[in-house]
């Protein structure tokens, strides 16, 4: 396995962000706060070994194999991880690298649970990072999940694959042009939300961070109370107008861009994610106006957070694990619904739930007339048996996972809400958890560290799509 284009790409994505590490230095710098030496120190040092492994493997000309596609995978969001560790780890705060670690992959795997207790005193540079490491990290994801997964064959994800990345070896420098016009889109979204943001109130730098999780549908705010700090109506509007936006496939809105608006109202992924959103915010609604709650507050707060909770954004306004019991399941099963494919969302993604309805109905229809012929379809053209069998592998994978993590978190002590909803917002990418301890007014300090490692494992597996790191555990892949 010829390992340089592997370490050409870490070392470049490394210096990318040891250069993103001198904004919130700049800024530290600016209001005359000590940290910017830790954020210059990291960025330094992450310049250092990016520059490095770039230099080191520059010239490479060998084509990017299935199995170093895996690798580079991986090995990209582990390294970004730890080195985005580094600010948390050296900064004023004083986390242990088990925390930084956690919150650090928290924030590029756009899953939004924190170790952090105290966010209204925070540095300002430990804010606008954690913003920054969500937003870079929900970039890479729409890259990732345009050009990497459908080579791959993952979960299904082959359906989305483009022509221009019909081979292994067109991968990178097709990637590479496609995410330029990407992270265009991507920039005008965050700047029109960090505008509207503005408009109603926030100041300038909670507008921009709040901006950058919410686009990225990551969650991270820059107060213990979330969104919930404003009380604000038009703050929670705007929230739940843009978290949508960023559930949405973002290759249809280059297609809009370039002269096809309609594909983005006619896909039928995005058509059944709004009646799928609409269906859980009116039965949301409808439980708390039978509770007694105030019509429109309750339209407020059931959209907001269901919203949150399916994109997997993890914001809150309200602790819903309040709302009592019947809340508390149905939010436990948004939390594995996701948005659409090619978004910054996460969950199992809304085309592999149709793509399993349609199965299951066809089986219901040979049940019935067992010499019929029912083709499977999606988006109106015929179904492959291939991506059948890719989505249904990877649904059970996404559940056993699931059971797995939690059995092992309750090893640690976890009682079994936190072990189960912890799990499933982990591989879910989601953030806050149910119960006390990990749930929307909670935070996941108080956990041992072995958990935390687990529960980052856990977001690791869920944002690469499971498939992508199980692989790896496979004798045979090894094996020339």
């Amino acid at each position: 396995m010829y390992p340089r284009p592997i370490f050409q790409v870490v070392g470049l994505l490394l210096t990318t962000l040891g250069c993103a590490m001198m904004l919130p230095a700049l800024v530290d710098l600016m209001l005359g706060h000590a940290d910017w030496l830790a954020f210059a120190a990291s960025s330094l040092f992450t310049l250092f070994v990016g520059i490095g492994l770039w230099a080191t493997s520059r010239g490479s000309t060998a084509p990017l194999g299935i199995r170093q596609a895996f690798l580079l995978t991986i090995a990209t969001w582990v390294a970004l991880t730890t080195f985005g560790a580094l600010p948390f780890h050296w900064s004023e705060m004083e986390m242990s690298f088990t925390d930084a670690f956690f919150e650090s992959m928290s924030g590029l795997t756009t899953t939004g649970s924190t170790v952090i207790v105290g966010l209204d005193l925070a540095p300002p540079g430990i804010l606008l990072w954690r913003g920054i490491l969500q937003w870079l990290g929900g970039l890479g994801i729409i890259v990732m999940a345009i050009a990497v997964l459908p080579m791959l064959q993952v979960g299904g994800m082959q359906l989305f694959k483009a022509e221009a990345f019909d081979t292994s070896e067109k991968i990178l420098p097709r990637a590479t042009q496609i995410s330029g016009s990407m992270m265009l889109i991507y920039a005008a979204l965050t700047a029109l939300c960090a505008l509207a943001y503005d408009a109603v109130g926030m100041n300038s730098l909670d507008a921009v961070v709040h901006a950058m999780t919410t686009i990225a549908t990551g969650g991270f705010s820059s107060h213990d109370a979330s969104i919930g700090y404003y009380q604000s109506a038009a703050v929670d509007w705007i929230a739940v107008v843009f978290m949508i936006v960023g559930s949405l496939p973002f290759l249809l809105y280059l297609k809009a861009v370039t002269g096809a608006p309609g594909m983005l109202i006619r896909d039928s992924q995005v058509k059944m994610f709004f009646l799928v959103l609409g269906l859980f915010v009116a039965i949301a609604w409808g439980g708390r106006v039978l509770d007694g709650a105030e019509p429109m507050l309750a339209l407020q707060h059931a959209a907001f957070n269901i919203t949150s909770i399916m994109t997997g954004t993890g914001y809150a306004t309200t602790d819903y694990h309040a709302w009592g019991s019947f809340a508390t399941g149905l939010f436990f099963i948004v939390m594995f619904i996701g948005g659409c494919a090619g978004s910054t969302s996460c969950g199992i993604k809304i085309f592999r739930l149709q793509v399993a309805a349609a199965n299951i109905i066809q089986h219901l229809k040979r049940i019935i007339h067992p010499h019929g012929i029912f083709p499977k379809r999606y988006n109106g053209k015929p179904l492959p048996d291939s991506v059948v069998s890719a989505v249904m592998t990877f649904v059970f994978l996404y559940f056993l996972c699931v059971a797995v993590l939690a059995i092992l978190l309750s090893f640690f002590g976890l009682d079994h809400l936190t072990a189960l909803s912890a799990s499933a917002t982990a591989i879910s990418n989601v953030g806050p958890g149910l119960g006390v301890t990990i749930g929307p007014s909670g935070t996941f300090q108080s956990l041992p560290d072995g958990a935390k490692w687990l529960l980052s494992f856990g977001m690791l597996l869920g944002r690469l799509e499971l498939l992508t790191v199980l692989v790896i555990f496979l004798p045979r892949f090894w094996i020339r």
